[in-house]
């Protein structure tokens, strides 16, 4: 699989976010997006995910299929996108629905129990705590499999046990074939390529 932008240039309202943005990624490949806070790290990924459309430029996904690009993407974006009346359990499944989860994904429970969940399930989530509340959007990765996953900060509120799971999570997801773009402030842990909002695509050491 390969995930390719192309001279993407993007504008919201009348602002102008970013321009003539190129980087292609192969299966196996995680991409670090980095830069200071507005360089259009987030639009990046929301472009990827068909949220945002560029004013020009491609995105390519390949090999080609009937699959829409945006449901061959997960997208994790700030907002955790839990119901606070409704039980952690209950997201997940709410979330199993949505995402369609189809056979290769896991069960919500062994979801629960691998992001250290299990003894909160059945609380109303908005009595979680933001760690607690970061692992369970997380958990929704592993619920459907989808190739490409763009996560926007996706180590924010977790503590070091819980980025070192996420980091397992994602180099399993890469040793599968998967892709990972990843916008981020902190090192994301794992052999990536690094693109610098503000300059050039570059090997992360």
């Amino acid at each position: 699989m390969r995930l390719a932008a192309t001279d993407l240039t993007l504008e919201r309202g009348t602002r102008l976010i970013f321009s003539h943005l190129s980087f292609s990624l192969e299966s196996g490949e995680a991409l670090a997006v980095t830069g200071a806070n507005g360089a259009g790290k987030s639009s990046l990924l929301r472009a990827l995910a068909g949220l945002l459309r560029p004013i020009s430029g491609t995105i390519e996904l390949s090999p080609r299929s009937d699959m829409p690009r945006a449901e061959a993407i997960h997208y994790l974006g700030h907002m955790d996108a839990l119901k606070g009346v409704l039980t952690l359990r209950e997201n997940l499944v709410f979330w199993s629905a949505m995402l369609a989860a189809a056979p290769g994904g896991i069960e919500i429970g062994e979801a629960l129990q691998r992001f250290g969940l299990k003894s909160v399930a059945d609380l109303p989530a908005a009595y979680l705590s933001a760690g607690q509340r970061r692992r369970a959007a997380l958990a929704r990765l592993l619920l459907a499999p989808r190739p490409v996953w763009c996560l926007d900060e996706p180590l924010t509120a977790l503590d070091l046990a819980s980025q070192t799971l996420l980091r397992e999570v994602m180099r399993e997801h890469l040793a599968g074939g998967g892709l990972v773009v990843a916008a981020t402030h902190a090192p994301l842990g794992l052999a990536a390529h690094e693109l610098d909002m503000g300059g050039k695509m570059d090997g992360e050491p």
